[in-house]
C-alpha cells in the first residue's frame, strides 16, 4: 500500500496546516477539530455553483434556485412577543430582491450593508416584487482566490470562529498534503457496490467539478462512516458471544413459575415471549447482552423481574441500577412483595436508603438474592458474593462506563446483561447505537390500558381554569392529578414555569385540594415522604418536575398537565403521558402551551395526533435531528459528522450487511489492517467502548 491513511491522518495535528498554526488551530483544536482527518472530514454544508448562478431578471418563479446579490439595507421588526422578522433588501444589474426570515435574528448580523450574499430558496412574487422567505444565505468574500470564482464553490461551517474562507484554503492545502491516499476497502467491495475510491471522495466532497461528484463523493464518505461504527459494533458482538466467559444458568427451575402464577394477571404474548427469549440466552455459555424496549406501561419490570428469578433459582444474585432514587424506590416498592411471595430476598442501595451498612455487607456475604439501587450500586466499596445478572433500566441516562464498573462487580466469569428503556428507539438508531445487542420489543399493552387523550392547551386565563375544572372534576371522583413544569426555580433567562412558583399558585387557586411539590433538587427523604403520600393517595395534586418521568406508577392518577409542553422534547413528553391512565380509569394529558418556534408547533401537533411510541420517537429524530439525540446518549461514541440516520437508512443497512459479513469471516480483522486501524482511530481511540465486552 502506498499514500496516506485516514488513521495517519488521524495522527498529524492540525497546526501543521498551512494557514492554521497559532491562534486559529487553537481555535479548531478548542471545537473538536485537532488533526488533518478532522479537518478533512468537515465537509462543505453546501456548495454555490458560481459559474450557473442566474440574473435576477431571469429567476424562474416557483423553483429552488441560487441567486448572488449585494445586501442594499436590512430592517427588523416585532411586531409581537416571540416573534422576529428581518427583512433584507438584495440587489444585481438586474433586479431587486426582497428576503425574509422569522426567528431568525442573527440575519441582521450576519447581512450588512454591502455584503456580497448567495441566496438559495423558492422564489415568488409579492406585491409586484421578487420575494424568497427563509432563504439559506452564504456571505461571500470579495476574492480573486481560484477556488471561488467561476467554479462550483464550498460552503463550510464556521468553526470556533475561523471562517469559511480560511477552512476553505486550509482544507485545500491538506489535500494536496494526502494526495494520494490509500483506500482501505477492499476494490472487490467497491465495485460491487459502486463506490468511487477514497481520493477521489475526499478530493469531490471539498471541490467537486460538478455537482454530481460532489453527491457520489458524498455517498462513499457517508458509507465509510456507517461501517466504521458497524465494523466496531460487529466486532464488539462476536467477543460477547464467542469469547466471553458467561454463566449457563438453570432455566428449569420453578421460581420463575412461581413468580409468575402469584401475578395478579396474566401476561401478555409479548411478555411471554419476551422472558422465553431471555430464559434460552441466560442458558447459553455467553453472557446475555439483550435491549429491552418496550412503550410506557408495556410490563418490562415483570420481564426483568423473571430474568432476575433464572438467576436466582440457580444460587446467584441480581442486581437493578436505576437512573433516579425515585425510580429506583418505585421498583424497590413494587417488586418486593412479590419477591416475598416466592421467598426471594431484595434489598435497596440508594445514596439515602436506609440500612446501607447492612445492605452492603448482605450482597458481599450472598445472604440477599436481587439488590436495587442507583449509581450506588457502582461505588467503591460494593461487592457481590455472586454477582449472575444485571439489570439496567432506563439505559439512555447512563454512560458506557457506568455499564461496565456494575459488570465488573461479578467475580470470575461474566454476568447476563439485561438493558431496558422506555423510550421507543426508532430502527435506525437501534442498528447504530445498540446494533451489537439482541432486541426484543414488547409491542402488546396488558388488557384494560387504553390511550391517554391527548389536548393541545393555549396558555390564556380561559383556558387555564378550563384545566383547573378538568382537576377538580377527577378529584371529586377520587382520582389525582400532576401538573410537570420545565423548571425548579423562576429563571431571569427563561419565560417558563418553574415548579416552585406554580406549586405556591395552584395552592391559592386549588385551596380547596392538597397540592404537594416534587422536584430532584429536595432531600432524599423528602422525596420518599412526597412519593408515599402520593401512593397511599393523601395528595390531590402533585407540582413536579421531569423527576417523575420515569418509573412512577400511580394507580389513581388520571390527569397529566405539562406547563410550557413545547420546551420539552417528544420522547420526554411521551412518558410524562405515560405516567397517567395506568389503572382502569382513562387518562388526560394536557399540554399547555403557546408555541414560538415551527419545532415546538411540530411537536404539540405529533403528541396529539398518536400515541405510538415509535412513531413520535421517528418524529422527534427529524425534528430534533440526529446531533441532539446522539449528543445525549451514551458517552464514549462520537457524533457522525456526514451521514443521517433518517435519510441514510439505506446505507446503514448496506454498511450493517457488509461490516458484519466481513468480521464474520475475520473476527480480528488480521487480513483487514487498515479498516480496523481506521475503525480505532476514527472512533476516538475509544477501545474501551468498542471493544469491551
Amino acid at each position: 500500500m502506498s499514500g496516506n491513511t485516514l488513521a495517519q491522518l488521524a495522527g498529524v495535528e492540525i497546526e501543521r496546516v498551512k494557514g492554521l498554526s497559532g491562534k486559529r488551530g487553537e481555535k479548531l483544536r478548542k471545537a473538536g477539530i485537532s488533526t488533518v482527518a478532522d479537518l478533512l472530514l468537515h465537509v462543505p454544508r453546501r456548495y454555490v455553483d458560481r459559474s450557473r448562478t442566474l440574473p435576477l431578471s431571469d429567476v424562474p418563479l416557483d423553483e429552488e434556485v441560487t441567486v448572488i446579490g449585494t445586501v442594499q439595507k436590512v430592517s427588523v421588526r416585532r411586531p409581537r412577543r416571540g416573534l422576529v422578522i428581518v427583512e433584507a433588501t438584495i440587489y444585481d444589474q438586474t433586479g431587486l430582491l426582497k428576503a425574509v426570515w422569522f426567528n431568525q435574528a442573527f440575519r441582521e448580523r450576519q447581512l450588512s450593508e454591502g455584503t456580497e450574499v448567495a441566496l438559495s430558496g423558492t422564489m415568488s412574487r409579492y406585491r409586484g416584487t421578487l420575494q424568497m422567505q427563509s432563504p439559506d444565505a452564504v456571505v461571500l468574500e470579495r476574492t480573486s482566490e481560484s477556488l471561488v470564482t467561476g467554479r462550483i464553490m464550498p460552503v463550510h461551517s464556521t468553526v470556533g470562529g475561523v471562517g469559511p474562507g480560511h477552512l476553505r484554503r486550509a482544507v485545500h492545502s491538506a489535500l494536496l498534503k494526502a494526495h494520494p491516499m490509500t483506500d482501505p476497502l477492499p476494490l472487490e467491495m467497491r465495485k460491487r457496490l459502486g463506490l468511487v475510491d477514497r481520493d477521489t471522495a475526499m478530493g469531490d466532497i471539498h471541490f467537486p467539478e460538478e455537482i454530481e461528484a460532489a453527491d457520489s463523493a458524498r455517498a462513499r464518505l457517508v458509507f465509510d462512516e456507517l461501517f466504521r461504527l458497524e465494523v466496531a459494533l460487529a466486532v464488539r458482538k462476536h467477543r460477547q458471544i464467542d469469547e466471553a466467559e458467561g454463566i449457563p444458568h438453570d432455566i428449569g427451575g420453578g421460581l420463575v413459575a412461581s413468580f409468575l402464577d402469584a401475578l395478579p394477571y396474566e401476561p401478555t404474548g409479548a411478555q411471554t415471549r419476551a422472558i422465553d427469549e431471555i430464559q434460552r440466552d441466560m442458558a447459553a455459555p455467553h453472557p446475555m447482552h439483550r435491549l429491552l424496549q418496550g412503550e410506557v406501561g408495556s410490563g418490562k419490570t415483570v420481564v426483568a423481574m423473571a430474568g432476575l428469578l433464572t438467576a436466582v433459582q440457580g444460587g446467584y444474585q441480581g442486581a437493578v441500577m436505576a437512573p433516579t432514587e425515585v425510580l429506583a424506590d418505585q421498583h424497590h416498592i413494587g417488586l418486593a412483595p412479590l419477591a416475598e411471595l416466592v421467598g426471594v430476598r431484595m434489598a435497596l442501595l440508594t445514596g439515602s436508603s436506609a440500612g446501607r451498612e447492612d445492605t452492603l455487607a448482605a450482597a458481599a456475604a450472598g445472604t440477599v438474592d436481587v439488590v436495587v439501587g442507583t449509581h450506588a450500586l457502582i461505588q467503591e466499596g460494593v461487592t457481590f458474593a455472586n454477582l449472575g445478572v444485571a439489570v439496567i433500566d432506563e439505559q439512555h441516562r447512563f454512560g458506557v462506563h457506568q455499564r461496565v464498573e456494575l459488570r465488573e462487580k461479578a467475580a470470575g466469569r461474566q454476568p447476563d446483561m439485561l438493558i431496558m428503556t422506555a423510550t421507543p428507539i426508532p430502527r435506525t438508531l437501534s442498528m447504530t447505537l445498540y446494533g451489537d445487542l439482541d432486541v426484543t420489543v414488547l409491542d402488546e399493552m396488558p388488557k384494560g390500558r387504553t390511550p391517554v387523550d391527548t389536548e393541545a392547551i393555549p396558555s390564556d386565563p380561559a383556558a387555564l381554569e378550563a384545566v383547573f375544572s378538568i382537576i377538580r372534576s377527577e378529584v371529586e371522583a377520587g382520582r389525582q392529578a400532576f401538573v410537570v413544569c420545565p423548571l425548579v426555580e423562576d429563571s431571569p433567562k427563561l419565560q417558563a414555569a418553574s415548579a416552585t412558583a406554580e406549586h405556591e399558585r395552584l395552592s391559592a387557586i386549588l385551596s380547596d385540594l392538597r397540592v404537594e411539590l416534587l422536584h430532584g433538587q429536595m432531600r432524599s427523604a423528602d422525596k420518599e415522604s412526597v412519593m408515599a403520600r402520593m401512593r397511599a393517595g393523601e395528595i390531590d395534586v402533585l407540582v413536579a418536575t421531569t423527576v417523575i418521568e420515569v418509573g412512577i406508577d400511580i394507580q389513581n392518577a388520571t390527569v397529566m398537565v405539562i406547563e410550557d409542553a413545547d420546551r420539552f422534547g417528544l420522547s420526554q413528553l411521551h412518558q410524562l403521558r405515560g405516567r397517567v391512565g395506568r389503572g382502569e380509569h382513562p387518562g388526560r394529558c394536557l399540554l399547555v402551551a403557546d408555541p414560538t418556534t415551527p419545532e415546538g408547533e411540530r411537536r404539540i401537533a405529533a403528541m396529539v395526533a398518536t400515541t405510538d411510541g415509535f412513531r413520535l420517537a421517528e418524529e422527534d429524530l427529524r425534528i430534533r435531528g440526529q446531533g441532539t439525540v446522539f449528543g445525549a446518549r451514551q458517552a464514549g461514541i462520537p457524533d457522525l459528522k456526514l451521514a443521517d440516520v433518517l435519510s441514510d437508512m439505506d446505507t446503514l443497512i448496506v454498511a450493517r450487511r457488509e461490516a458484519f459479513d466481513l468480521v464474520a469471516n475475520d473476527p480480528d480483522l488480521r487480513d483487514h489492517h487498515p479498516i480496523a486501524d481506521e475503525t480505532s482511530a476514527l472512533l476516538g481511540g475509544s477501545e474501551d467502548w468498542l471493544f469491551i465486552s
